[in-house]
């Protein structure tokens, strides 16, 4: 029987972010869970608790599904085997943030929601990837089929994130836990500040950074990515 990896997905994502990765982690079962429709993260939590049937877990998630999972095993400690954040970080939103995010719910309220244009798209991936017609269209279609109800409560759940940072360190240096993070040095939707204040504590969290721009990791590096994660799992 494989061993199972249940992933978590990221804001106005779906099963589609795992598409390049799948075929490089073929010896695992991989589990896609849906973020829950909910923006309080400990009703999330009682969603997400009440979906794994296995007594221990290991958890994979991408950046605000990487919070989800950082905020389930900080909760449920008891229930997680290993967890991998991929562009994620466990810090709290920052003040200047959260209202970049509220100005866009005006713009939504004042002209609909409209997806993603496609040169905001092409803005999100590394410039070796702007002529992906595939990888960019996935990245459209996955924000406009989620929609605006999800794009609301996903968003709206970012104003909720607490700092667990100190809550991670003590899993990783009390419990022992295989905490491991992946991202891109210089991502611009990454929160660098707490992975600086992360360099500055006692831990036993593996950090592995990887030159470049992209958030959309899994989509953009999948046999990079793949690699850290077998290694993560053996």
């Amino acid at each position: 029987m494989k061993e199972k990896i249940y992933l978590i997905p990221g804001l106005m994502t779906d099963v589609r972010l795992w598409s390049r990765i799948i075929p490089f982690l073929d010896e695992y079962e991989l589990v896609h869970v849906p973020i829950p429709h909910s923006s309080d993260f400990d009703e999330v939590l009682d969603m997400l608790e009440d979906s794994f049937k296995e007594e221990k877990i290991n958890l994979l998630g991408f950046s605000l599904g990487g919070y989800i999972a950082s905020y389930f095993a900080v909760t449920y400690p008891n229930r997680v085997n290993k967890l991998f954040m991929v562009a994620a970080t466990p810090g709290a939103s920052e003040e200047a943030e959260i209202e970049r995010r509220r100005e866009k719910f005006a713009v939504i309220e004042k002209e609909g929601f409209k997806g993603l244009a496609y040169e905001k798209a092409v803005s999100l991936v590394e410039k070796q990837n702007q002529n992906d017609v595939e990888l960019i269209t996935t990245i459209q279609d996955m924000f406009m089929d989620l929609g605006k109800e999800t794009f609301i409560s996903q968003l709206t759940s970012t104003f909720n994130r607490v700092d667990l940072l100190e809550d991670l360190v003590r899993l990783s240096v009390g419990l022992n836990l295989p905490i491991w993070f992946y991202y891109s040095d210089k991502d611009r939707l990454l929160n660098h500040k707490s992975i600086a204040k992360l360099k500055t504590l006692k831990h036993n969290i593996k950090l592995i950074s990887r030159e470049g721009t992209s958030h959309n990791v899994p989509l953009e590096v999948p046999k990079d990515l793949s690699i850290e994660i077998k290694k993560w799992m053996k």
